[in-house]
């Protein structure tokens, strides 16, 4: 037997044995939708997570939500009145933002920005965070034709990574950013060139649950914005700390202390640099926000039995859900945290291999974990599915159907 992570707190047993997902039954949910398989969000347990936040980070903190965790309409449209802003990757996510909302600060981060999402950017008045020199002149060029002001930020390539991290996006050679010592002269070349400098974006790592590492992060971030503002000769008007924030998903993991977090954020801010008296601070956040707020739900097909091992195979899969399948990042595979739907909360009765439905032995979403005695037409719950599920997955592969969404 193998273990699986933690199942998100938000999802407890009820007394009739149905998983539910914002007070929902989920075969009534699935039943709704029109079959499986289904991704369903919980709106309250995203909201209760910027709740979090906020009542543990400093004051006049704004918190960021990035686009790229989860892009999904209703789930966006939900967040715009919690968050306080929205990061965007790419001009397909520009796409998704309603130009009719109510306006809020938008930035565009990413390499290899055309000259399309460039101008489309540009039109909307929307934060550029630059890449590269080249994507500097670009933006200035485009906005000189345009007759508009561009609003220009940098990403910063630091010296440091962020320690613990599922991703490291710092501290050494990389497609993003600038690298730090560059950045001074890249500042003064958009001043010169008439752009209003929004700031600073400065992302060390991604998925890290080390809360010492987060900290340490952190203050190494503001001193380094420090360091780039003394050299530039003016204070940025913002400084975006990246995320980094981990969830748990394997056996073994355990939550970051936020209330450490934001203690210690509250001491660097408080004692940063005087050429950053006047800075606005900022955290992007994606998984942490929407991660453990997500389940895909995929009905069993099939139980069969080869050499000793019983599988159950279900109509979902790693074209839909590939970061479960170990497929997305892991150098050894470990289970997300798994269940039996119509009997959750139930004991574990049986070792079983949970795989979905496609023509590759890669299509794993549970390896030798107990479940309740399970048959075709039940439903199984993958966990921490709120982020980086559906359109982080390959859903063209072997033209299977596409998974429903929903927000509860």
């Amino acid at each position: 037997m193998k273990g699986m992570g933690p199942i998100p707190p938000a999802f407890r047993a009820s007394e009739d044995g149905i998983l539910r997902v914002g007070g929902r039954r989920v075969d009534e949910l699935v039943e709704e939708a029109g079959g499986t398989p289904l991704f369903a969000y919980d709106r309250a347990a995203i909201r209760e997570r910027v709740q979090l936040f906020r009542g543990s980070m400093p004051t006049g903190l704004a918190l960021h939500y990035a686009v790229k965790a989860n892009p999904f309409g209703p789930l966006l449209a939900h967040l715009r009145d919690l968050v306080d802003g929205f990061d965007l990757a790419s001009g397909g996510e520009l796409a998704r933002i309603d130009a009719s909302w109510p306006s809020m600060p938008i930035s565009f981060a990413g390499p290899g920005k055309t000259d399309a999402e460039l101008s489309a950017a540009l039109a909307r008045g929307i934060t550029i965070n630059l890449e590269s020199e080249g994507e500097a002149e670009r933006a200035l060029t485009l906005a000189a034709e345009a007759s508009t002001r561009p609003q220009l930020a940098v990403r910063v390539n630091p010296p440091f990574g962020l320690k613990g991290s599922g991703m490291k996006m710092g501290g050494l050679a990389s497609a993003f950013g600038v690298d730090h010592d560059r950045v001074p002269t890249l500042v003064r070349r958009l001043l010169d060139g008439g752009a209003n400098w929004r700031g600073l974006h400065i992302y060390a790592g991604s998925q890290s649950l080390s809360t010492e590492a987060v900290i340490e992060s952190q203050r190494a971030t503001v001193a380094l914005a420090a360091e780039i503002a003394q050299a530039v000769g003016e204070g940025p008007p913002e400084v975006n700390l990246g995320g980094g924030f981990g969830i748990p998903y394997f056996a073994g993991d355990k939550p970051l202390d936020i209330a450490a977090i934001g203690e210690a954020l509250k001491m660097t801010l408080r004692d940063r640099s005087p050429v950053l008296a006047d800075t606005r601070f900022a955290i992007e956040l994606g998984r942490w926000l929407v991660g453990e707020a997500g389940v895909y739900l995929t009905r069993i097909v099939d139980r069969k039995v080869s050499r000793g091992r019983t599988f159950l195979v279900t109509d979902g899969g790693l074209h839909q859900m590939l970061a479960a399948s170990g497929n997305f990042g892991q150098l050894l595979r470990r289970n997300y945290p798994v269940a039996l739907a119509n009997r959750f909360g139930g004991e574990g009765e049986e070792e079983v291999t949970v795989t979905g439905c496609l023509c590759t032995p890669l299509d794993l979403l549970a390896d030798e974990v107990m479940l309740p005695k399970a048959e075709p037409g039940d439903l199984i719950a993958v966990f921490c599915a709120g982020a980086y599920g559906l359109t982080a997955s390959p859903q063209q592969f072997l033209s299977q159907s596409v998974a429903r969404e929903v927000l509860v």
